[in-house]
């Protein structure tokens, strides 16, 4: 069974860090891309960034291209994301996912973790 166990959300000042962790277990992780995926109270589910399979390709939203950088450990089956600068607007739920393709598209991701909370006050 696979599953993704996100951690490292938390409530955070304006212009502060945070590491966003996803844990991968239950199949093969250096084999699939991982993406990163937020979602606001009464919006859509959103890409974040993605990584290929073996983190030789990276891909960014604008909104947080600059800021957030996506990595992976292949060793300890483990993605991550770090979070700079901070804002408002990155407030949400932010949920890791795994898939055969590095895509902003939820749809192309099967397995996807529970969440973990972000809140950035200013």
């Amino acid at each position: 069974q696979v599953q993704l166990v996100e951690s490292g959300g938390g409530l955070v000042q304006a212009g502060g860090s945070l590491r966003l962790s996803c844990a991968a277990s239950g199949r093969t992780f250096s084999r699939y891309d991982m993406g990163w995926f937020r979602q606001a109270p009464g919006k859509e589910r959103e890409f974040v960034a993605a990584i290929s399979w073996s983190g030789g390709s990276t891909y960014y939203a604008d909104s947080v291209k600059g800021r957030f950088t996506i990595s992976r450990d292949n060793a300890k089956n483990t993605a991550y994301l770090q979070m700079n600068s901070l804002k408002p607007e990155d407030t949400a739920v932010y949920y890791c996912a795994s898939g055969f393709v590095t895509t902003t598209t939820p749809a192309s991701y099967d397995y996807w973790g529970q969440g973990t909370q972000v809140t950035v006050s200013s």
